[in-house]
């Protein structure tokens, strides 16, 4: 149930949602017509994401306007790289839910809980590793990485991950409590309970949200885009490949950066409807725009 009272929280995916490599950018116009990139990531002395300049003025905006939380499966080192422009956001949620920083600190206890729900209901990481290492194949798979010991992923040759493997391993993984994902270049292994919509959750408790929107382009983002009271995906991504949708999801045409900055669009105009609400309540004396006594 949404507050007129309450403040928006805008909880949205960082790559390929809101921040784009190279390769993902999609720039499929002549190149005298594309849009003015700004770097939001550099690694290794080279930049990385991006974002188009008029994205990067929108998400500024909003970030005065809403209760902005990057909710990404990045470990807390892979986000702090990225800067994104306006206020810096008071909560993130990285490593799929794992982590809930605040101004910047992990919350201990939130990750000592998830940690406790991991090991009572999923088969432990070390099992995952093992059959990475017992089944893939050197021919396809570049890099085996472990995210802040909660979860695991490879680095792979998309065209010549073989199928039959990707479908074995994912059947193999659910029966274990894992859920198997391939974003980009990348075949994730995540534990079913560790979930950016359980985060998102907490963070909309602390910070007293009214109504919650969400954006993200991938499987595990789906139970975000399904907890938000609104939500958007873009035209490109594992969401748009299976057709996924849910009744208060916008499906973009949009894709590459150009998506990023019309989901960026969008979220300040439901924002700025939002608060076009709230100053007629109050000047009203409404109840529902009163502050709760409490």
């Amino acid at each position: 149930m949404t507050s007129v009272s309450s403040p928006v929280m805008v909880a949205s995916d960082l790559d390929r949602t809101l921040i784009y490599s190279s390769a993902a950018l999609a720039l499929g116009m002549p190149d005298a017509q594309a849009p003015r990139l700004l770097s939001v990531e550099v690694h290794e002395s080279r930049p990385l994401s991006y974002m188009t300049e008029d994205a990067a003025t929108l998400l500024e905006r909003l970030g005065s306007e809403a209760v902005f939380v990057p909710t990404t499966t990045r470990t807390r080192k892979q986000y702090q790289r990225i800067q994104l422009p306006g206020p810096a956001p008071k909560y993130a949620i990285c490593a799929n839910g794992g982590h809930i920083l605040v101004d910047g600190l992990a919350d201990r206890d939130w990750h000592e809980a998830v940690v406790r729900r991991l090991a009572e209901e999923c088969a432990p990481l070390a099992e995952i590793r093992a059959y990475f290492t017992a089944t893939t194949d050197l021919s396809w798979v570049r890099k085996h990485r472990v995210a802040e010991d909660l979860f695991a992923y490879l680095v792979v040759e998309r065209e010549r991950l073989p199928e039959e493997w990707l479908k074995r391993f994912g059947d193999w993984a659910d029966d274990r409590g894992w859920t198997v994902s391939l974003q980009g270049r990348k075949v994730y292994a995540v534990p079913k309970p560790l979930t950016k919509s359980a985060a998102m959750r907490e963070v909309a408790r602390r910070c007293g949200a009214g109504l919650v929107l969400a954006a993200g382009d991938s499987l595990l983002d789906a139970d975000l885009l399904l907890a938000a009271d609104r939500a958007w995906r873009p035209g490109h991504g594992e969401l748009a490949e299976t057709a996924w949708t849910v009744p208060h999801l916008d499906v973009l045409a949009e894709r590459g950066v150009a998506a990023g900055e019309e989901i960026l669009r969008r979220f300040r105009t439901v924002v700025a409807d939002h608060h076009t609400a709230v100053l007629p309540a109050q000047l009203n004396g409404s109840p529902a725009a009163l502050p709760d006594p409490a």
